[in-house]
């Protein structure tokens, strides 16, 4: 007999796709994307250039493990976008001056 399949509800409907919880994934996904979004935020000023190498420095490296761990699809999607942003922001971040530009000499 055919069953009616439960469809997951809720904000977190598409980082928990297979019906399970994974906080420790969506955490790694959510502070990749909110990392990503400071770090290419921050490389439209140059003379935030610390910010942005920083939090894309910091973004890539938690994006990149969490892609590690990943369980599924909608973290991935989510863990790329935040990844090309860190990314993006790192390396206008590093254009403007780099994480010790300023700093150190």
């Amino acid at each position: 007999m055919t069953q009616a399949a439960r469809q997951p509800r809720g904000p977190l409907a598409l980082l928990n796709s297979d019906g399970k919880s994974h906080p420790v994934e969506n955490t790694f996904a959510v502070v990749t994307v909110v990392l990503g979004a400071l770090a290419l935020v921050s490389s439209a000023f140059d003379n935030l250039h610390l910010l942005s190498s920083w939090s894309g420095l910091v973004g890539i490296v938690t994006g990149a493990w969490g892609q590690f761990i990943s369980a599924t699809t909608g973290e991935r999607f989510l863990l790329i976008i935040g990844l090309g942003a860190s990314a993006l922001g790192f390396f206008l971040g590093m254009a403007h001056g780099g994480p010790f530009g300023g700093v150190i000499g």
